[in-house]
């Protein structure tokens, strides 16, 4: 059985009987002349969790904005939710880059979480106002933000912030949960916190997980399989499969070492791959 066979059991379906998630078939995205992957066939299954990595540049944000219907691949085709993308908007939460938001922003902590609900269409009757008030208050509560809920958003904390972005994403009971370093610049107490949150989401709702990220650690053992995207060439597997030395190094065509400590994978001799080569492209390219 190869990398790209195994898959680990994922969690109750939420879609149709046999439909995946995520679908890609001969998947190709260039920009201009620069090709960042190519004949990219993929399975997302409902409930699984996949980590999508590779160095800067690699096309990790752009594989979601194909996704989020924002960029159209150069060839090849992709359906998320049972639709093409941009099509199925209302099945798909999407957590960006963690940003701390201007301190004079007034919006409120349950303002924000409600556009993840209501905030691609106009506004609801009386009934409307109920389940979205209840819808709220539940997302709030299942990320622990209640306490403050109606606090400005500019006045809370990066991790507090990130707290409601989840909320925000998942509020509308996606099938789809798109990541993009939904982990990046948090303190690791946040780091589990939030890799924890998405991970029950995705067992308790089957919800299927494209997680965008430099480091594998935190989400390591939630993990059921990686796509690694290096200079158009990728692998998809297991991590026990894909992050290996021998896998590594037929990706980046140089020598790379892959050592485990404990519960924690070192790369050693990737060119860009690391936390600390943060992006320097153009806008788009990730």
């Amino acid at each position: 059985m190869t990398a790209t066979d195994r898959v680990a059991a994922p969690a109750p379906r939420r879609s149709a009987a046999g439909r995946p998630a995520v679908s890609l078939r001969s998947a190709r995205l260039a920009y201009g002349l620069r090709e960042l992957w190519y004949d990219l066939d993929l399975d997302v299954r409902p409930g699984e969790f996949l980590a999508v990595l590779g160095p800067n540049g690699s096309g990790k944000t752009s594989l979601l904005r194909v996704l989020l219907g924002l960029q159209p691949l150069t060839a090849g085709t992709a359906m998320i939710a049972g639709a093409s993308p941009g099509r199925a908007s209302r099945r798909i939460g999407y957590i960006p880059q963690q940003r701390v938001a201007d301190p004079t922003i007034r919006l409120r902590g349950r303002d924000l979480v409600g556009l993840g609900l209501d905030g691609h269409r106009w506004g609801l009757g009386l009934c409307g106002r109920r389940e979205r008030r209840r819808r709220v208050t539940e997302a709030l509560e299942a990320v622990g933000a209640t306490g403050y809920a109606n606090q400005p958003v500019g006045r809370l904390s990066g991790g507090e912030q990130q707290r409601l972005r989840v909320a925000q994403a998942l509020v509308g009971d996606p099938e789809v949960l798109l990541c993009d370093e939904p982990l990046l610049s948090l303190d690791l107490a946040h780091q589990r916190t939030v890799s924890d949150l998405i991970d029950t989401r995705r067992r308790e709702a089957g919800t299927a997980v494209l997680f965008v990220t430099h480091e594998i650690n935190p989400v390591l053992p939630l993990v059921d399989r990686v796509l690694y995207l290096v200079d158009g060439r990728f692998r998809i597997g297991p991590p026990e499969e894909v992050m290996t030395s021998e896998t590594l190094s037929a990706l980046y065509r140089t020598q790379v070492d892959v050592v485990r400590v404990r519960d924690q994978i070192v790369v050693v001799g990737a060119p860009g791959a690391g936390p600390e080569d943060q992006p320097h492209h153009p806008e788009g390219i990730s």
